[in-house]
């Protein structure tokens, strides 16, 4: 089909509001292809791609051994009557074990993120018999309905409530506030490490460890929801590392598939696995686990550690975030802060109509960006942690020229 015909089947069918705001942007064009750290539409373009699907593809787009691996799956078996054992599933729970911190070794595969999230606060549930959780505020664990509880925004929340009860939100990164709500009837307090659609926020040093000697205190569960900070991303292979933080769950999802294939986990430790153990049945799904998806994260998991890529997203993260710094201090005006960890930043604009026109400005240099979700003047950057480095003086150099053309339309406006 001509792109303008499958504008208009978009807009017919699918979300007509959504394709107003692609035109807005002027994307309203069509991926054809993407490989690499790359997106090629049907314009002839070439996208520096440093939005990495909201952090699905941290080893690139189409990452060739786990192309492959999922292709030699897809010609054995792609999916399993769900009777027989599957092997594809046991590499994989076996490869997350050897990765994932202190005695998590148990997992149950999801199809998404929002998923995984549910199926943590159920088990939670199960395993202490507990009704309250503790979130944060700005946070986003999904937006099905269990997950959407404990999201940190109102406008996402609001047209569907009444929500899940006794979800108590507290701000992220404080400690004594979170101390002061948890108590002996207190199921679980469910974090992310460092929160994404929240506006890439970094939370105090010591943070987590603060959480983990809380919780432990009062029998509560602690579920990390590593789904955009995982696999890499924020220089470790899981943010908790960095503070040596075990959780009792670990709930995964985007680049677990290797962006390739879409899957997502939870992973617990035996002690909180054993309910789930003595009542197999009691969650379930019937394409969670299937074979392409496990043979894409056993892949995605191999490249991750063979390629070292969770220390190469550190050393690059750094110099970036510093190369970063010096065009918040060139324009000042529009540009508030520059703030992250490994190859997961966040560019804070002044007002969310300026990120807007810097959004716009950004995308006209073929360069991939997005906002954050629950803080919509905060645009994200997360390239694959495999982008070759000469690439990042190249964005640098393409967000220098936009800032300077967004930074004039401002005065223009003022």
């Amino acid at each position: 089909m001509e792109n303008a015909e499958l504008i208009a089947g978009y807009t017919e069918h699918i979300n007509a509001g959504l394709a107003r705001v692609l035109a807005f942007m002027g994307m309203d064009a069509t991926a054809i292809r993407a490989e690499g750290p790359y997106v090629y539409d049907d314009r002839g373009r070439r996208f520096l791609d440093f939005l990495g699907g909201y952090g699905v593809f941290n080893f690139g787009h189409a990452h060739p051994r786990i192309v492959a691996a999922v292709k030699a799956e897809l010609e054995r078996m792609p999916l399993s009557s769900k009777l027989l054992i599957d092997e594809p599933a046991i590499r994989a729970a076996k490869r997350l074990s050897a990765v994932t911190p202190g005695e998590i070794s148990k997992f149950f595969f999801t199809n998404s993120g929002t998923e995984s999230v549910e199926g943590a606060i159920k088990l939670a549930r199960l395993h202490n018999g507990r009704a309250s959780f503790v979130y944060a505020r700005g946070s986003f664990h999904g937006k099905t309905l269990g997950s959407l509880s404990a999201s940190g925004r109102d406008q996402h929340r609001e047209p569907f409530e009444p929500l899940l009860a006794q979800f108590i939100q507290v701000p992220f990164g404080d400690a004594d506030a979170l101390s002061a709500v948890v108590d002996e009837n207190t199921c679980a307090v469910l974090l992310e490490p460092l929160q994404g659609e929240g506006g890439i926020n970094v939370p105090p040093d010591g943070y987590l460890r603060e959480v983990r000697e809380i919780t432990s205190a009062h029998g509560a569960l602690l579920i990390l929801d590593e789904v955009q900070t995982g696999m890499g991303r924020t220089g470790y292979n899981f943010a908790c590392e960095r503070e040596d933080v075990v959780p009792d769950l670990i709930v995964l999802a985007k680049a677990l598939g290797g962006g390739v294939m879409p899957v997502g986990a939870i992973g617990g430790t035996p002690e909180v696995w054993a309910q789930f153990e003595q009542k197999p049945l009691i969650h379930s799904s019937t394409f969670g686990g299937n074979p392409m998806a496990c043979a894409a994260a056993d892949a995605a998991l191999q490249v991750l550690v063979e390629e070292k890529l969770a220390g190469r997203a550190g050393r690059t993260g750094e110099a970036f975030l510093a190369d970063l710094m010096k065009l918040r201090e060139k324009y000042p005006k529009i540009l508030a802060d520059v703030r992250g960890r490994g190859l997961m930043i966040g560019l804070q604009f002044t007002s969310t109509d300026v990120a807007e026109i810097a959004i716009g400005a950004i995308l006209a240099k073929e360069l991939l960006v997005a906002f954050t979700l629950n803080a919509p003047e905060v645009v994200r950057l997360e390239p694959p942690l495999n982008t070759p480095q000469e690439l990042f003086p190249e964005a640098v150099s393409r967000l220098d020229t936009a800032l300077g053309e967004a930074t004039a339309l401002v005065e223009q406006y003022a």
